[in-house]
């Protein structure tokens, strides 16, 4: 037993064992010890037997009988019948009868397998019934060949065989006709070989076994257009754009061939302008002569031809510049035109031309139709020979670039009533400079009622955009930095959180889709509430009047509404509420009235214009520079004071 545990090897472990247990006499080499048996389990004796004589892993049984590995055709046509033979490529996967399908629509004279006659069988009916069969016993590859025969179609001169689809994953035809000058094309396959003798025209293809593999011929017809001389007619139209550091050329080149066959074309290029690029379905490749370009074609064109030249050039910035211009060559006629454009701050004064007419951008073609420079001349080529000399002359001016106020709020103003229930009555005005823009749309708070809106001291109607903003129409003003300045006022009511004895409040101003320049914010807020804004966009100052004259101007308020003047206490001095207006001012609230019951009665009510009751304490804010389409919020913390003789 002490040699069993010295034993590293397993197999050699078992037969030792083995010896351990018939005779119970130890080896020679270990100490003497005392005869008997060693019983070990069975299981344990079956585990190391079957580790030192393991058994060889039998392949798992394929889930196919047999395959129908590849498909050759051998065909000869005679009239209307195509004719030879069809060798299939068997893979038998088991022992035992097998059945394989033998490709749908051959006609079988005869078949043979490895050499020896075989009978076919008729498959199962039903669905593909009416296919036959072929029955094999040995495991293995084999060849079946089989003597066919298939009809020849024919249709508008054009004659069709057809190779049936199988289950084969190759399949290979040849075929061979009796005949020469024919033009063949392959469907469901490649054509690898066409080749001729001195009688016949034979063909190789390849194809797919799950598709069908098709031949189809017809007798070639001569053209002798390639030898006829070349006649062709073509027009050419050039873009010319005028940079202030180079220029861009760009040519599209449209020929329409009369005669012959056109295998290339040359186009005349200046010697200023370099060719980068030359595009077309149909080229195959170019490169520069003596001032030509070359295009070849992939095959010669017998109908039309299109390809489009990009380059470059450089010309004086301004002044008078000769406009280089491309040719075709070798034309009988050629249309088209020239279109010179500006890019950048700069206007074309003068031209001369010579075989050149004026024309609308439209008569050029889409290319020169969508472009957008604001100084654009188009040309037309003045009908004659192609070869008819052509020139072009431009005197160019420039302008120095300045920078163009589109639109700017260049200052806001807000009057701002908080009450203790956590309404808010807003007063938004804003100083607008305006030359293009149509409408200001601003994004109120959510849940906001508008009150009134007018722009300048007029009222308006806002629109509204899709996704629910407010569009107020503005004043266009004359271009330029000095263009005046008018007032976009809203008033409006944004419910909030009531306030408690202390806390936080967040007060949320409009986003404009403009920026502004600077904002100004007067606070209006319970007088029993001790307010301190939090670090933000916005720092208390002391009060300052608007920067912006027209917002220095009070805005509409009706004069039954007789407000205290902003940072006053709220009380009237008593001279001002004993006044008696004079009589100009009564006849103006007479006209006031007459205006607005009729805009009342009339089917576009204005919106009411309503007075801001400015009461109570205040805090003015201050903030500059916010962005477009982003709303400002305010800060707050509070904190109510007991009122005098409280508990």
């Amino acid at each position: 037993m002490r040699n069993l545990r010295i034993m590293t090897s397993t197999r050699a472990l078992v037969p030792l064992l083995a010896i351990v247990l018939v005779s119970g006499v130890p080896a020679q080499d270990s100490p003497p010890s005392s005869a008997g048996w060693v019983v070990i389990p069975v299981n344990e004796y079956g585990a190391l037997r079957s580790r030192a004589y393991p058994t060889a892993i039998e392949p798992e049984a394929s889930p196919l009988d047999a395959t129908l590995t590849r498909v050759e055709y051998d065909l000869r046509i005679n009239g209307d019948l195509a004719t030879g033979h069809a060798t299939l490529t068997i893979d038998v996967l088991r022992d035992g009868w097998v059945q394989v399908p033998i490709p749908s629509g051959l006609l079988v004279r005869e078949a043979r397998l490895d050499g020896k006659p075989a009978a076919l069988v008729p498959g199962p009916t039903g669905k593909g019934g009416g296919q036959q069969m072929a029955v094999l016993s040995k495991r293995g590859r084999a060849l079946l060949v089989l003597d066919i025969a298939l009809p020849i179609g024919s249709s508008a001169g054009e004659e069709r065989l057809t190779l049936p689809a199988s289950e084969s994953g190759i399949t290979r035809g040849l075929v061979v006709l009796p005949r020469l000058d024919v033009d063949v094309r392959v469907g469901g396959g490649l054509l690898y070989e066409k080749s001729q003798s001195a009688a016949e025209s034979k063909w190789l293809a390849y194809g797919g076994g799950g598709s069908a593999l098709t031949f189809a011929w017809r007798r070639k017809t001569e053209d002798h257009r390639v030898t006829q001389a070349l006649r062709m007619r073509g027009s050419l139209t050039e873009l010319l754009s005028l940079g202030e550091d180079s220029t861009s050329v760009y040519a599209e080149v449209n020929l329409e061939i009369v005669q012959g066959a056109a295998s290339q074309a040359r186009i005349k290029v200046p010697a200023n302008v370099t060719v980068n690029q030359v595009l077309g379905a149909t080229v195959a490749d170019w490169e520069i002569q003596s001032g030509e370009v070359l295009v070849k074609f992939l095959e010669p064109e017998e109908k039309s031809a299109r390809f489009v030249i990009t380059g470059e050039t450089r010309l004086p910035r301004d002044g008078g510049i000769e406009i280089p211009l491309l040719a075709l060559l070798r034309a009988e006629r050629e249309a088209g035109g020239i279109a010179v454009e500006v890019l950048g701050a700069g206007e074309i004064k003068d031209t001369k031309a010579l075989n050149l007419d004026r024309a609308d951008a439209a008569e050029l073609g889409p290319t020169v139709l969508n472009r957008q420079s604001p100084s654009l001349l188009a040309f037309r080529f003045r009908p004659g020979a192609a070869t008819a000399t052509r020139s072009l002359k431009v005197d160019l001016t420039r302008y120095d670039q300045q920078a163009v106020l589109t639109a700017n709020v260049e200052e806001a103003r807000y009057r701002i009533l908080v009450s203790g229930e956590g309404k808010t009555l807003i007063q938004a005005r804003y100083a607008v400079r305006n030359n293009q823009r149509s409408f200001l749309k601003v994004t109120l708070p959510a849940g906001a009622v508008v009150w009134s809106s007018s722009v300048s001291g007029r009222p308006v109607r806002p629109g509204q955009a899709p996704d629910g903003s407010l569009l107020l129409p503005l004043e266009r003003s004359r271009a330029g930095d000095e263009a005046p300045a008018f007032v976009v006022e809203i008033l409006y009511m944004a419910q909030g959180t009531a306030w408690t004895d202390r806390g936080r409040a967040s007060l949320a101003l409009p986003a404009l889709d403009l920026p502004v320049s600077k904002t100004g914010i007067h606070l209006y807020h319970p007088p029993l509430a001790k307010i301190t804004v939090e670090p933000g966009p916005f720092r208390t100052e002391t009060f300052q009047e608007p920067t912006s004259s027209v917002l220095n101007a009070p805005s509409y308020e009706p004069a039954v509404a007789m407000m205290a003047p902003p940072g006053s206490s709220g009380q009237l001095d008593r001279s001002q509420a004993n006044a008696v207006p004079s009589q100009a001012a009564t006849q103006a609230l007479v006209d006031d009235y007459k205006t607005r019951v009729n805009a009342r009665h009339s089917g576009s009510a204005l919106p009411m214009m309503a007075a801001f009751p400015a009461v109570g304490p205040s805090l003015f804010l201050v903030s500059e520079l916010t962005s477009e389409n982003r709303g400002s919020t305010i800060e707050l913390t509070y904190q109510k004071e007991k009122a005098r003789g409280g508990k």
